[in-house]
């Protein structure tokens, strides 16, 4: 199910609210967790049930392997560690395992194919929504459980970290310490006004963000994907560029502050996942900023264990290239995924590397080739292959034309925007004389929102009259605009 969708609106939320604080009210902490897990569960299954058995089967074979490396066994010593490396061992195998199978069989089938000049078969298994977020967060848990750093938590307790619904598809990677003990807190257990508030401005900024301008921009990002193969221009191929560095920060950002939003209408505080990237002035500042958990995750179960920057320089920037390796490898089963991922830590190493001489930068400067290293290597995200990302590449900077199609301008239309100049006749006129109105308008938009802006998770938790105009107004706006349901980017990986 989707957050941007009717049958979430106006159904699924409702519904899990009402039976949520209702089993609360009649003296049902439990029963109200259940229910919770019931209706994640409906959220979860809603457009492929089958992908339930993959995930409660993971639920399952996680809380057990965990609840055995939080046991006191009667050997110590070796012994015991053993025991204990053993079980990890096993989890982390089953947990990477099932990655593995199916998300990245096919691919590496592929490739052993044409290296080997095979002919295995390949699987075209279906990806199951969210696995590589709810089984980085069981790893999170199980690791900790092997260190010791885990409370003993009922099975309930366990399959509801997993599968509360506002973080389950597209994350944010969160800590068992950070959501559980909100849940045993009897204050969370009423509805608090000042949250369901709070929790509906922010679900109704991130509906906008998604549904208006992240939905708007993509149609601008598949003409111009589409006709790279028919004479794109580079004028189109900047435009498309900057449109998709537009599109995918929306995109996220929209379903960051919609999952927060969803948290605080049920007192849950979800950490911060988005950090306006778009301000970074490093690619070191980037990655302080983007999906903050899974940098997190990364950092604390992939770059310490490799020995972090205890080692040496030399060692630190390898590990700092294998964090960003996992990292592009973890977002897709595509070489584009792996060399965006290669570029980053290339990136992050540099940056580190001449760290005195980047800070005699003016910040402007600094901001300026952070953005446009982003921008480039966007395109590598986006593209279905390496050669397409350099075929773009050389469209941008081979200067061959500056004509834009009325093609590609069209996509950027705003039937909110047309209503608007049809009552102003200084912008009708403005329209006319400015050939791609609509685009400067939608970029421009765009990054200065992304800049002059503070997160919407930033702002005052305090309800007043002007936030509940706005609350209103976004609601109204993204509901009227969900006239075809679309998946969040982040949904595929």
């Amino acid at each position: 199910m989707l957050f941007n969708s009717y049958i979430f609106i106006f159904v699924f939320l409702p519904l899990t609210l009402g039976g949520y604080y209702g089993l609360h009210r009649l003296g049902s902490p439990v029963l109200a967790k259940i229910e919770l897990i019931l209706m994640s569960f409906w959220f979860y299954g809603y457009f492929n049930p089958s992908y339930l058995w993959i995930m409660c089967s993971s639920i399952l074979v996680n809380y057990v392997l965990s609840q055995l490396l939080q046991k006191q066994w009667e050997t110590s010593g070796k012994k015991l560690q053993m025991l204990k490396n053993g079980l990890l061992c096993v989890g982390l195998f089953f947990n990477l395992g099932l990655i593995f199978y199916f998300k990245y069989y096919d691919f590496f089938v592929e490739n052993l194919n044409k290296v080997f000049s095979a002919d295995f078969q390949l699987r075209h298994v279906v990806l199951p929504l969210g696995i590589s977020f709810f089984t980085f967060q069981q790893i999170s848990y199980m690791v900790d459980s092997w260190r010791g750093e885990t409370k003993e938590y009922n099975f309930v307790d366990y399959a509801l970290f997993v599968t509360f619904f506002p973080q389950l598809i597209a994350g944010p990677i969160v800590l068992h310490n950070e959501i559980l003990p909100q849940f045993e807190d009897k204050k969370n257990w009423k509805l608090q006004w000042d949250n369901l508030a709070h929790g509906a401005y922010i679900f109704a900024a991130g509906l906008v963000k998604k549904v208006v301008i992240a939905d708007t921009l993509s149609r601008a990002v598949t003409w111009g994907y589409g006709h790279l193969g028919q004479d794109l221009t580079s004028a189109e191929a900047i435009i498309t560029m900057l449109a998709y560095t537009f599109q995918i920060y929306f995109d996220f950002s929209g379903y960051c502050d919609m999952a927060t939003g969803l948290g605080y209408l049920f007192n849950i505080h979800i950490p911060m996942n988005f950090n306006s990237p778009y301000k970074a002035t490093s690619v070191v500042d980037f990655w302080k900023r983007w999906h903050l958990t899974l940098t997190r995750f990364l950092r604390t179960y992939v770059y310490f264990p490799l020995g972090g920057s205890r080692k040496g320089e030399v060692k630190t920037y390898l590990n700092i290239l294998a964090v960003f390796l996992v990292s592009g490898l973890w977002h897709g089963a595509n070489w584009t995924f792996i060399f965006w991922g290669f570029l980053h830590g290339i990136g992050n190493a540099l940056t580190r590397m001449f760290r005195k001489q980047w800070g005699h930068l003016h910040t402007v400067i600094q901001w300026g080739i952070t953005f446009l290293f982003v921008n480039l290597t966007w395109i590598f995200f986006r593209a279905d292959s390496i050669s397409q990302a350099v075929s773009f590449i050389r469209r941008i900077f081979g200067f061959q034309s500056f004509g834009v199609r009325d093609g590609l301008l069209n996509t950027f239309g705003l039937k909110e925007l047309k209503f608007i100049y049809c009552h102003i006749p200084i912008l009708n006129r403005l329209i006319a004389s400015v050939h791609g109105f609509d685009m400067l308008i939608l970029l421009t938009a765009s990054l200065v929102l992304c800049l002059a802006f503070k997160n919407n998770q930033e702002m005052e938790l305090k309800p007043d009259t002007k936030k509940a105009v706005f609350t209103v107004l976004c609601l109204i706006w993204g509901i009227f605009s969900l006239s075809g349901v679309s998946e969040f980017l982040y949904f595929n990986f």
